[in-house]
């Protein structure tokens, strides 16, 4: 089958180009907005950006700050941590040194070395009947009661109370 260029096997014919573009005038666009200065619009426009900036900056600046807060705490219980531990070894080292030296004491208290010691070191003798003296005292039980009132002078609730005194004497 021979096909030609020109003819149109369709029901519809073919369009023609026409040699020309036909001019249309364009209207402008009626808009209800007011019209303002372009320039006012920029600098309305670079004041929110500057405003959006700023915002964005105290986020930032909020951000920052709260987080040097928590990294500063957490130092914080860090040294504090460590001079507990610190502390709790110092602890031991002193415990270990104190039952060390009750150890010596309770091996050195020996009533015979004691003794041995007195006599030939200090010079001491046992006591004997003439050194005693006896003191005879009366009886009777004499008693004597203070006149003066005792105060309690708890200091916890003495503040307290002298506090809530001089609230109720200025509402009076």
């Amino acid at each position: 089958m021979a096909y030609n260029r020109y003819y149109q096997y369709d029901t519809n014919p073919r369009k023609l180009k026409p040699e020309y573009e036909p001019e249309r005038k364009r209207y402008p666009k009626k808009s209800t907005a007011r019209k303002t200065n372009k320039k006012e619009d920029i600098k309305q426009a670079k004041k929110i950006d500057n405003k959006t900036q700023k915002k964005i900056i105290l986020y930032i600046a909020v951000c920052f700050a709260s987080l040097l807060i928590i990294s500063f705490r957490y130092s914080k219980i860090d040294d504090t941590y460590a001079e507990l531990k610190n502390l709790k070894s110092d602890l031991a080292v002193l415990e270990k040194e104190t039952a060390q030296l009750e150890a010596n004491i309770e091996s050195s208290v020996n009533l015979t070395k004691i003794e041995e010691e007195a006599t030939n070191l200090l010079g001491m003798k046992k006591l004997t009947s003439d050194q005693i003296i006896y003191v005879t005292l009366p009886k009777e039980d004499h008693v004597e009661t203070s006149s003066e009132e005792v105060k309690n002078t708890d200091l916890s609730q003495n503040w307290i109370v002298e506090i809530i005194n001089k609230i109720i004497q200025k509402f009076k």
